[in-house]
């Protein structure tokens, strides 16, 4: 090999022995700047969590939550004297324990004093509306839901009038119709057996007493009808007439 051909690979091979350094110091520094970003990353962690920790001292007026407020402004409460006791002695209520709540309801049967049921709807009510039967309650218009999908015996029951009847046939005593309206409504059961729905008896003071579906809803018309204010402008009125 002649001198020129020598030298030409000696300064091939130290070349790529060069480029061979180079890239083992690029992957060294890399390495070493992976590892300070590393130790960055994990100080300034901790660094926030010192600084989150330290204010969570919970001082005065100071809460992560409005669970967090009830939880330490309620944790020295030690109950209360009031009761609604006094305010339901007008009341003939009974208990009833519906998903967990207890809680007082206007006992209904004792209202119906003049007559049972049964007394005369000892037939089935087509022949009942003749005309040698007395007239009692035949003028009311059943307007609750389709009259394909209800009529009275949807909830009243054929076989017996002093009971009230489930969809599937099971016997529901009077004093608890809100197990018939439940059936079709239990989203609206579901609220006012935690009392969202409904309307509380007197006072909000233990014992819970809570008017039923039927105290403030017609069964037969369970719709609302539409009200003007008990105060409102009487020019706006003019104007929508």
């Amino acid at each position: 090999m002649d001198t020129s051909n020598k030298n030409s690979v000696l300064y091939s091979v130290s070349n790529f022995m060069e480029r061979v350094r180079e890239t083992k110091r690029r992957r060294a520094a890399m390495k070493m700047r992976k590892g300070i970003h590393k130790k960055y990353l994990q100080k300034m962690l901790l660094l926030m969590g010192v600084i989150f920790l330290g204010s969570c001292g919970h001082h005065k007026d100071e809460y992560h939550s409005v669970v967090d407020k009830f939880e330490d402004l309620g944790k020295d409460y030690q109950g209360t004297t009031l009761s609604s006791d006094p305010f339901l002695e007008e009341y003939n209520t009974i208990e009833i324990t519906e998903g967990g709540h207890t809680f007082l309801i206007p006992e209904r049967k004792s209202e119906l004093q003049s007559y049972k049921c049964s007394e005369c709807h000892s037939k089935p009510v087509a022949q009942l509306k003749g005309k040698e039967f007395q007239k009692a309650h035949w003028n009311i218009k059943l307007q609750h839901a389709n009259q394909d999908a209800m009529n009275c015996l949807t909830c009243h029951n054929a076989q017996d009038m002093d009971h009230l009847i489930s969809l599937t046939g099971s016997q529901i005593d009077f004093n608890y119709s809100y197990k018939v309206c439940n059936q079709c409504h239990s989203k609206q059961f579901e609220d006012w057996k935690g009392g969202a729905h409904g309307k509380r008896i007197e006072s909000w003071a233990a014992p819970r007493a809570s008017f039923t579906c039927v105290n403030c809803h017609n069964p037969h018309k369970p719709g609302f009808e539409s009200k003007w204010p008990a105060k409102f402008n009487t020019q706006k009125r003019q104007d929508r007439d």
